[in-house]
């Protein structure tokens, strides 16, 4: 048969069949080639809506962006202790990222179940951390905060029974949670090519807030949640007006799910009934209606890993050298609390607009822009260099992005919210060095291609640190860039989880020579 009937399909395949079956299908679409590209995007189909949002779009990629205001309570996770583990292991034996990888994958699994069936919605991972969603269904009498504590509670037992060590055996990973309740802006924002889900808003601060405050192996809750869960547990005075919820309960009282409407998500189903050519093709552009609107949500280098290992169903854990960019949008997401009825529309797609030129900038230098998170300080926008795809300047590439983002939302004009004007500003920090890269979170369930490390934690920790406007780097990443850029040191600075001081230096401008 002639290539002919691929090709009015051929722009929508291209990005997500493997680049073998590709040339195979293109030269003999042969009714077996033709069933094995359906095959391959089903497959690819039950992968994406892992690693997604289960509520992102499903209405195709042309779809207008959308926003809204949810009344949630928000839980927020850390695991603490697991920086250092990867710390101690030996990045040079064979088996230990499997064996980092499993350790990550047992907990995520546990603790991923427990907030199923405690009637939550995963919304993202952020290294080791989970921001988890519960809301209330008032049809069924639900308190969406106490389903919340309840789940946290689950949560700490199932560490004490997990008892997860390292290092000599004497020490043991814990994890911090903290929940909030109130309302917060979720918003689709980008292009058809790259998508990404927010949410925006003062709630996902004090949810975060509330996670660092927290007690290992404790469930802190902020003023607003206990208020929401009255006298239901008991608890304890914590830092600034929170409290630590007291698990006196028995394993009855406390039960292993909540009576509620399943909030698993249902995926559709592909099957094949017509095995003729012509049934094939219309089969595979059934699944591609299904593939596309998730695809579009995950990074197009990061697809394409997903996309060349779907038949093996993993991606293989490594330690890699990364250049880390974290950049935190000032002032946008704390407008969006004052913003009046009619202004979210503004917000959301000024965060589209800027979101769009980075990702345009950093897919540029092959870098990958992983998401919009949130930090007490903002928006965060994690950026790495160096995976899938690494060069050796990676850091010159960091660097020089760095710059040009801070001039594209510097340049953004400044906009009216609640009737008080909003000027856009940035924080940036860089830092370089091995960071772990493997597919985290359930092996049959909701994960993400992540990346974990001190490296990670210490460009965040620059970021949180720099002036408005400002890039911080460590100085490995100077080292790499002062011959291209100018620079300046600005001594050694202490940073939370390291005994010693780091030497910091400010990325200023590019060399004119090198412009």
């Amino acid at each position: 048969m002639d290539n002919h009937i691929l090709m009015s399909l051929e722009l929508r395949l291209r990005n997500l069949l493997p680049a073998k079956l590709y040339a195979e299908a293109w030269l003999d679409p042969s009714t077996d080639n033709l069933t094995r590209i359906f095959e391959h995007l089903r497959t690819l189909y039950h992968i994406l809506n892992d690693y997604v949002p289960g509520d992102v779009s499903h209405t195709g990629t042309n779809a207008a962006l959308s926003h809204n205001w949810k009344n949630c309570t928000l839980m927020c996770t850390d695991l603490v202790g697991f920086t250092t583990m990867l710390e101690q292991h030996t990045v040079d034996s064979d088996d230990s990222p499997r064996n980092i990888l499993d350790v990550l994958n047992d907990y995520f699994s546990s603790m991923l179940d427990i907030i199923s069936r405690s009637n939550g919605v995963m919304l993202e991972f952020t290294g080791d951390a989970l921001l988890v969603q519960f809301e209330t269904d008032a049809a069924y009498g639900q308190n969406s905060t106490a389903h919340a504590v309840r789940a946290g509670l689950r949560m700490q037992r199932m560490m004490k029974n997990l008892g997860f060590r390292y290092g000599s055996g004497d020490e043991t990973l814990g994890m911090r949670i903290g929940i909030h309740t109130g309302r917060f802006m979720n918003a689709d924002i980008g292009t058809p090519r790259r998508r990404d889900q927010i949410i925006i808003g003062n709630t996902v601060k004090d949810s975060k807030i509330a996670e660092g405050r927290a007690q290992e192996n404790r469930v802190c809750l902020t003023a607003a949640a206990h208020k929401a869960v009255g006298d239901m547990f008991r608890v304890e005075p914590g830092d600034n007006g929170h409290v630590m919820v007291v698990d006196d309960l028995s394993d009855a009282e406390l039960g292993d799910c909540e009576v509620t409407v399943s909030r698993r998500r249902r995926q559709a189903s592909l099957m094949l009934l017509d095995y003729s050519d012509e049934g094939i093709v219309e089969g595979i552009k059934e699944a591609l209606e299904l593939v596309e609107p998730k695809a579009c949500y995950v990074p197009g280098s990061i697809l394409t890993l997903l996309v060349e290992n779907t038949d093996q169903g993993t991606i293989a854990p490594k330690f890699v050298d990364l250049c880390v960019v974290f950049v935190t949008l000032l002032g946008l997401g704390e407008a969006a609390d004052d913003a009046k009825p009619g202004e979210e529309e503004i917000i959301a797609r000024a965060y589209s607009h800027i979101f769009t030129l980075i990702n345009g900038l950093v897919e540029a230098e092959n870098g990958v822009l992983k998401k919009v998170t949130y930090h007490p300080n903002g928006s965060d926008i994690v950026i790495f260099f160096g995976t899938p795809m690494g060069h050796i300047d990676d850091c010159i590439r960091a660097a020089g992005v760095a710059l040009d983002i801070r001039q594209t939302i510097a340049e953004f004009e400044p906009l009216t919210i609640g009737g008080q004007t909003v000027r856009i500003g940035s924080q940036t920090g860089i830092a370089c060095g091995p960071v772990f890269v493997a597919e985290i979170g359930a092996t049959k369930g909701r994960r993400e291609y992540n990346a974990l490390g001190d490296t990670m934690n210490t460009a965040a920790r620059l970021m949180a640190k720099s002036d408005c406007d400002q890039i911080m780097m460590t100085n490995g990443v100077h080292d790499q860039v002062s011959s291209r850029y100018n620079c300046r040191q600005l001594g050694d600075m202490s940073f939370k989880g390291k005994a010693a001081k780091l030497p910091v230096f400010e990325l200023e401008s590019r060399l004119v020579s090198s412009a």
